[in-house]
């Protein structure tokens, strides 16, 4: 057993110290001592013990045979607790908890292991915290169902899943009985950090062998499998359920309903509301209709969407803002701006409070309508109902400002970002590079982008595309090879549309080998992707001609 203060600590206490501290006796209160919600009260003669043994640990470079006599026949389980809760560094309560468990035997109490496991943990020291886990067991304490589920979800949110899988079956070969619970929030931690397929391995290998799950465990792992778009393979654990005794529930239903529209298959998830309807022990909710709702406006069936609205609302469920909000969407973009108003108006009638889904939905139905004034009026109401736009208010905004050539507005707009929290995208920039390239400024297209790069939101193969051929245009030939090479350098691979305007630029110009160069370079990353871009751009440097 090695224990590294025995080498760095500093040298401060001589053997005499460490004698007339264990003969003094105790201050004249009580201290309290905080594990967890509860205080512990500890005698005045405890507390200096507990004061003295931490004193003399943080500070001595050896333990003098003088205090380990003294700390032999007064230290108990529930003290030495209190040592490792004083000495407030996981660290150094290891240390203790090893020094005292090696010399003296001592088997500690269970608060001790279970907050020295919480506390290495905390400070990443996951696999002390595994080594004291195994002392407890070890030392006869029996791990509760919250220290598991403790240790197996941080093990899981680190990534060491083996160590996961090693300690249940550790437990399963000692026939400790782990919960369902436990693996209830074991999967949970592996879905929410994108590990579904893990999930699904570790559910399948544990499941009626480790524990029995219930409809929560199937609702997580289903939940899952339909987040990433595996649907079908959501189904098989759905009709699995019953092997099991278990019963799907509405949460069950809405998550498969919501799955399935998110995959455009939204009638057969209309179907199983349906089934959720002619159910004796379900009822579907708002959030089932939603979805469907969602589904049907996404694909733009907005006489099915309005009639699934209505049936809701017949059959006495509210609707919530984000039914307004899909309905509003839907038919904006199917250009039915009587019923966007007429839902706005529903909504606030109602008492539903607009936020920036629904504001971003009407700008954007008004702006596609070609109503841009009554768009930026609402822009206007979102600031004095203290609604703040998002990403896709500002883009919405900034596309129909440059769709009339308002490109200097649409400039100012863009800049206005710097006063929020939003992080600027390349398809915002795109439409104003655009319309200046259209109307011949080029030079204000590249004071755009210059912007852009200044402020580290790198162009996308759409800027460098709508570069080439606004140069092209002007007949900059220099400066779209320019733009050109840069966007092999970044790993952006062209379309032969914009290098079949490029080599039209370069024909014009009388620079037929360039063209002919391009051709071969942009020829081979289309058929080989992107992988030799920085290759290519390097060879079309090195054998341009001079003076290109």
């Amino acid at each position: 057993m090695r224990f590294s203060f025995f080498k760095t600590r500093p040298f401060f206490v001589a053997v005499s110290d460490s004698a007339a501290a264990a003969h003094f006796h105790g201050p004249p209160h009580t201290r309290p001592f905080h594990f967890g919600p509860k205080e512990v009260n500890i005698s005045p003669s405890e507390a200096w013990f507990v004061k003295v043994v931490s004193t003399l640990f943080l500070r001595s470079q050896f333990l003098d045979s003088t205090f380990l006599d003294y700390l032999s026949p007064n230290l108990s389980p529930s003290l030495s607790f209190q040592v490792i809760k004083r000495l407030n560094n996981p660290k150094l309560g290891l240390e203790f908890f090893e020094l005292t468990r090696a010399i003296f035997s001592l088997n500690h109490c269970l608060n001790a292991y279970t907050l020295l496991i919480r506390s290495l943990c905390q400070m990443g020291l996951h696999d002390s915290a595994k080594f004291v886990f195994d002392c407890m067991r070890i030392d006869g304490h029996p791990p509760d169902y919250s220290i598991i589920e403790f240790l197996v979800c941080v093990f899981a949110r680190v990534g060491k899943l083996d160590v996961v899988e090693k300690l249940l079956d550790e437990l399963w070969c000692d026939k400790v009985r782990v919960s369902c619970f436990v693996y209830s929030s074991l999967l949970n931690v592996l879905v929410k950090n994108n590990q579904v397929s893990e999930a699904v391995c570790l559910f399948r290998k544990h499941i009626a062998s480790h524990f029995v799950p219930d409809t929560w465990t199937f609702n997580i792992v289903i939940g899952g499998l339909c987040g990433v778009g595996e649907v079908d393979s959501a189904f098989e654990l759905f009709d699995d359920m019953g092997k099991f005794g278990c019963s799907p529930d509405v949460v069950t239903y809405n998550t498969l309903i919501s799955g399935l529209c998110r995959s455009h298959e939204v009638d057969r998830g209309c179907n199983l509301l349906r089934e959720v309807q002619s159910s004796i022990e379900l009822s579907p909710n708002v959030r089932t209709f939603t979805s469907v709702i969602s589904g049907y406006c996404k694909l733009g069936r907005m006489a099915e969407a309005s009639a699934l609205f209505n049936e809701m609302m017949d059959s006495g469920i509210r609707p919530t803002t984000v039914t307004f909000n899909a309905l509003v969407d839907g038919f904006s973009k199917a250009g039915d701006m009587a019923s966007v108003i007429a839902l706005y108006e529903k909504m606030l009638f109602d008492g539903y409070r607009p936020d920036v889904v629904t504001f971003t939905s009407l700008i954007d139905g008004y702006c596609r309508a070609g109503n841009l004034n009554q768009g930026l009026k609402l822009w206007r109401e979102m600031s004095a109902r203290n609604v703040s736009p998002n990403v896709y208010t500002f883009s919405v905004v900034i596309h129909a400002l440059c769709k009339v050539n308002r490109l200097y507005e649409a400039s100012d707009l863009l800049r206005q970002l710097s006063c929020t929290n939003i992080v600027p995208k390349p398809f915002m920039y795109n439409p104003i590079i655009d319309g200046f390239c259209k109307v011949g400024k080029v030079d204000e297209a590249n004071k755009i982008v210059a912007e852009m790069e200044e402020k580290r939101y790198y162009p996308d193969k759409m800027t460098f595309t709508i570069l080439i051929l606004g140069n092209c245009m002007k007949g900059r030939t220099l400066d779209a090879i320019g733009v050109f090479n840069k966007m092999l350098a970044v790993g952006c691979a062209p379309d032969m549309i914009t290098v079949h305007c490029l080599m039209s630029c370069l024909l014009k110009a009388g620079i037929p080998d360039e063209a002919f160069r391009i051709k071969q370079i942009a020829t081979e990353d289309l058929n080989v992707g992107t992988s030799s871009l920085r290759n290519n751009h390097v060879r079309a440097n090195a054998e341009m001609p001079a003076g290109v």
